[in-house]
């Protein structure tokens, strides 16, 4: 594992209060290469972390979805060109949850991170999430 890795995740750990998933920042998830063998990306495979973001819904025409891209800007995916796959991660609600489908509102998601290659309908996406929960986030 790289000498890194170790390092990265007790980083994030110090950055969580006591009891809550770490908050992972974008500025973190865009350094890391899923792809790379013994990559830092490898400190975050299989945790419980919460990221900001914003949704984009992979389910058409409803007002709750269970499966989403979590990207870091309003609007990624719809109007522009995707984001690169370090700056996506696929959501999948556990437990039949659902939530409420949003393109601008910022949203904080919760649960388990892999590290591994999804495809999407926008291209390959670095991350995938077991979603515990989504609620709004506050700056």
């Amino acid at each position: 594992m790289n000498r890194l890795a170790p390092i990265l995740f007790s980083a994030l750990l110090l950055a969580a209060g006591p009891g809550s998933p770490p908050n992972v920042s974008w500025s973190t998830l865009k350094t890391l290469n899923s792809a790379q063998p013994n990559s830092p990306a490898s400190a975050l495979n299989d945790k419980n972390i919460a990221i900001p973001g914003f949704m984009v819904p992979l389910e058409d025409d409803a007002d709750e979805v269970t499966e989403f891209l979590l990207v870091p800007f309003a609007g990624a995916c719809i109007h522009v060109p995707p984001p690169p796959p370090n700056q996506m991660v696929y959501v999948k609600l556990t437990r039949n949850q659902k939530a409420k489908m949003s393109f601008t509102d910022p949203i904080l998601v919760t649960g388990h991170l892999h590290v591994t290659t999804v495809q999407s309908p926008y291209g390959d996406v670095s991350f995938n999430m077991d979603g515990d929960s989504v609620r709004p986030y506050a700056q």
